[in-house]
């Protein structure tokens, strides 16, 4: 989803489009100039560049989603994990996607601290494509992403519900949750 405009995106598109013009006019000015097309292209990915950098930059300082009473809950009859909780828009500008990233672990039942070297994730290309390792190798990491609201005005709240299926080899498990606004 293209994350909603704002007048501060349009003003830093605005502000750098006299250096896509300029480069533009320059690349023409010199009538002789074998290279004015490389010159057009340079200076359009310049353009695309900063205006990149600029628009992540509004995002990140003009979207701005909280979370509020984040709960997870085993369902053994189904075996997934609940996850219920409330986004707010805490921003002055619309929201156009709120993603939810949760990532569980897992734990041993008299486990107190995590020992986060001593977990297995499988990943890589000779994992994956050339099949080194085991097949008894269980990842002892998952971690999923949910949109859990769009079109978010300010000061809005949302209320979710999402599932993540619990993996039979986790003796237990410890979650963490990161939200992001588009």
């Amino acid at each position: 989803m293209i994350t909603l405009f704002n007048i501060w995106h349009y003003l830093v598109i605005f502000m750098l489009l006299p250096v896509l013009v300029g480069g533009v006019f320059l690349a023409f000015k010199d009538e002789n100039s074998k290279y004015r097309i490389e010159i057009i292209v340079s200076f359009f990915l310049v353009f695309l560049f900063l205006s990149g950098i600029g628009i992540y930059a509004v995002d990140k300082n003009t979207k701005v989603a909280k979370l509020y009473r984040l709960e997870n809950k085993r369902n053994l009859n189904t075996e997934k994990i609940m996850f219920s909780g409330v986004v707010r828009n805490e921003g002055n500008y619309e929201i156009g996607e709120v993603v939810l990233e949760i990532k569980i672990e897992n734990t041993t039942s008299n486990a107190t601290n995590i020992d986060r070297g001593s977990y297995f994730v499988p990943s890589g290309f000779l994992y994956s494509f050339l099949g080194f390792g085991s097949k008894d190798d269980k990842p002892s990491r998952m971690e999923e992403k949910f949109t859990v609201a769009e079109n978010l005005k300010p000061g809005e709240t949302k209320d979710f519900i999402v599932y993540i299926n619990y993996p039979p080899h986790f003796q237990g498990f410890a979650s963490s949750s990161v939200i992001y606004a588009h």
